[in-house]
């Protein structure tokens, strides 16, 4: 079957002062049809849902479409999208995408005069 328009996979993000976390659920899809990728401060996120059809079958109805999750989200400039750390279990993508080193919380020391 052919996909279906993108749906777009639910998110939550979560900041913290070293950066951010970004947690899409994406049911169904394998690490093999996932892609994660930054273009500047864009962030796309993309993944296949493929059913298979046993060899040597033909569907004579089919009511389920294979959905391709899609996302698009602009990133920050106090974020580094060059530094992106990814994990993906269970059908959960968990993205940790830390703060640029100008955004970076930083002490500054105070001196007795």
């Amino acid at each position: 079957t052919q996909p279906g328009p993108a749906v777009l996979p639910p998110v939550d993000i979560v900041e913290d002062e070293a950066g951010i976390r970004l947690i899409a659920d994406l049911p169904g899809v394998s690490k093999e049809h996932l892609t994660v990728r930054t273009e500047g401060q864009s962030l796309l996120i993309e993944g296949q849902v493929v059913i298979e059809t046993p060899e040597g079958m033909e569907p004579s109805y089919v009511e389920t479409r294979s959905p391709l999750y899609r996302r698009t989200f602009s990133l920050s400039r106090d974020l580094d999208p060059g530094k992106i750390d990814a994990a993906f279990k269970d059908g959960v993508l968990t993205l940790r995408i830390p703060k640029a080193e100008h955004a970076q919380p930083r002490k500054i020391a105070v001196s007795v005069a």
